[in-house]
């Protein structure tokens, strides 16, 4: 049957730590994203999402189980952290939307995208660039800067 792992025989003792790790992989999804996608889906499925469901989504499919988000007041670990987060940034300003100002940019696997946020039809009202590293096709660690608006 595909997907699934094989069955060990009956009476054969698991050595241990085995039973997590057939666990763990059999949560992992077998998609693995472009950094680019990364970029995109950060802003718009993670920091940009208002229903937590959603959000929670997303974060267990596109970040490591040891990820990192690193801003200019903390440093967040986990997605348990991040989810935390990044509800409550949506919660400050729900109606925001994240922009990007020029397409993302790659290099090995890492890569960066400039962004605006703000009301959408009003002047943006901060900017910033998020610098991502990724780890087999997730997200691993997120630094956030924030810029002056263009």
């Amino acid at each position: 049957m595909t997907g699934t792992l094989p069955r060990r025989p009956v009476g054969v003792r698991q050595p241990p730590g085995a039973l997590e790790a057939r666990r763990n992989l059999e949560r992992r999804p077998a998609v693995s994203y472009s950094v680019s996608t990364l970029l995109t889906r950060n802003l718009d499925d993670v920091f940009g999402e208002n229903d937590p469901a959603r959000r929670r989504a997303a974060i267990d499919e596109i970040f490591t189980d040891d990820c990192v988000f690193y801003e200019p007041r903390g440093v967040y670990r986990g997605r348990d952290e991040i989810d935390r987060v990044a509800g409550a940034i949506k919660a400050t300003h729900p109606d925001f939307r994240y922009q990007p100002i020029a397409p993302p940019e790659e290099l090995g696997n890492g890569g960066r995208v400039r962004w605006v946020s703000g009301r959408p039809g009003e002047a943006p009202a901060y900017a910033g660039t998020d610098f991502i590293i990724a780890r087999d096709g997730r997200i691993a660690a997120v630094y956030l800067f924030f810029d002056q608006l263009p």
